[in-house]
């Protein structure tokens, strides 16, 4: 019967000390923490700990819901597979109690915002890329690889594996500069 906090926050610049003060407050003992997208479940380790972790009468408690998740099939996988090991959930600062109905469509209502505000930000983020590539602002990422460089060291004679160490990238990316040699047999 302990309880397991976890926290959230999307960027490395961001700070997750009020989130993990919170948790201290609300009684967790060991608390998991990282800075990563809530968007998917799988690119957070921390969070697959804890789950890995829990116990049937063990709570897992989070400040709000959306740190738990940001997408709906997320956060219900996550309730369905908690619930079936008798591991309960509370929200800090939201009132949650999955053992009533009411309960239940509060928590949903929440994941649903939680994805809403999500692709609400992506379509922002779309159109201003958009915006931006119309007055010729957004020019894309940076280049990771330099063409000629890796042109010259295959003129040079050096070998792939030796052009991809030295640059940094893979054997893959060289080969796909090297010139198509032509396979014709001449009678």
């Amino acid at each position: 019967m302990s309880l397991f906090g976890y926290a959230r926050v999307s960027t490395v610049g961001q700070n997750l000390a009020i989130q993990i003060a919170a948790l201290k407050a609300a009684g967790c003992q060991t608390i998991r923490y990282e800075k990563k997208s809530g968007t998917e479940r799988g690119a957070r380790p921390e969070l697959q700990i804890l789950l890995d972790f829990l116990r049937e009468g063990d709570t897992l408690v989070v400040t709000r819901i959306d740190r738990l998740a940001r997408s709906m099939k997320d956060l219900q996988d996550i309730v369905h597979e908690l619930k079936g090991r008798g591991v309960e959930i509370k929200a800090t600062e939201q009132p949650i109690d999955t053992t009533t109905a009411a309960g239940k469509a509060f928590l949903d209502m929440l994941g649903v915002f939680a994805e809403f505000e999500t692709n609400l930000r992506r379509e922002r983020q779309a159109e201003g890329i958009e915006a931006a590539k119309a007055r010729g602002v957004y020019k894309g990422g940076k280049a990771r690889i330099d063409p000629d460089a890796v042109r010259s060291l295959i003129t040079d004679g050096m070998k792939p594996a030796h052009i991809a160490r030295q640059l940094g990238i893979s054997r893959g990316t060289v080969y796909k500069y090297m010139p198509k040699r032509s396979d014709t047999v001449t009678s």
